[in-house]
This record gives structure tokens, sequence and C-alpha cells, in this order.
């Protein structure tokens, strides 16, 4: 996992398809269009989605196989959990269609970090997520940018 500010995300030498999808990112404003678009194909696209934050109890733990998730909020705020997928217990089996794989959640994530507009947070194969979470004691709207990238083509330097 990588957490960090947008502005920083050259610090991270991932190939050229990574510069395409932040190219993307730090172009979008707030009043963009909900719905994919796609960057490189099958290979890169990004959803855009907007939903309220929730507690554990109604968010997914999850992770994905082929795809690394670049995620970060254009309005709102979120928390996501962290977890190495080592050692969950699935609760849902990979879905090779959807390239997700759902897991228990036995604890609060060793890792939790609150993502506002300005950051973004980059998940690998190995690492589950739980985003969606609420931040304090209200839920709050949350419009947010997925960028998926096939994670065969990137090419850390």
């Amino acid at each position: 996992m990588i957490v960090d500010e947008l502005r920083h995300w050259r610090s991270y030498n991932m190939g050229p398809d990574w510069n395409k999808a932040f190219d993307f990112l730090i172009s979008l404003t707030p009043d963009i269009e909900e719905g994919e678009y796609p960057l490189q194909g099958k290979e890169i696209f990004a959803r855009i989605m907007s939903y309220e934050t929730r507690g554990p109890e109604s968010a997914v733990l999850e992770a994905h196989r082929k795809y690394v998730d670049i995620q970060t909020v254009l309005l709102g705020r979120e928390r996501i959990e962290w977890f190495p997928v080592h050692g969950l217990e699935v609760h849902t089996p990979y879905d090779e269609s959807k390239d997700a794989e759902f897991f228990s959640r036995p604890h609060p994530g060793p890792g939790r970090l609150d993502l506002c507009r300005g950051m973004f947070a980059a998940f690998f194969p190995q690492d589950a997520h739980m985003p969606c979470l609420i931040i304090g004691d209200m839920p709050e709207r949350v419009k947010k940018v997925v960028v998926k990238i096939k994670a065969e083509i990137l090419n850390p330097g």
C-alpha cells in the first residue's frame, strides 16, 4: 500500500502507465460525472462514484489479484482500513470476472487512513482494504475516483 498526497505521485516510479493514471487523476474536478472512464482499454480505467460513508458492519473487506487500485476522493472524506491478505478468512471466494475476493473482518485493520481531497492510496494485490468507512459519528457523502491498473503492466523502477 502507498498513501501520500497527490502532489507527490511522481515519487513512485512505476512506469508510464502509472503516469497515465495520475495525469487523469490530477486533471479531475469535483463536478466530473459519475461513471467508467477508459484510459487504456481494459488495462487502465477509472470509476467515479458517490456514496454515504458507513460503519464496518455494512462495508466490505476486499482485495484484487489482477488490478492495483489507486483511490482518491473529490468530495468528502472516508476512512479505509488496510489488512495484509495473508491470513484473512475468505468470506466470498475470488471471482475472476470481477477481480474481487471478499474477506471477513477479524478486527479493526492494522492500518487505517483517513482519505480526503488531495491524497491518494494505492492498493496492490497483497493489500486487502475496506473503504467507505465513516469518520467520527456522522455519515458523509463522498465522491470518489478509483483508477484500476493491471498489476502486470506496472514496472517499479
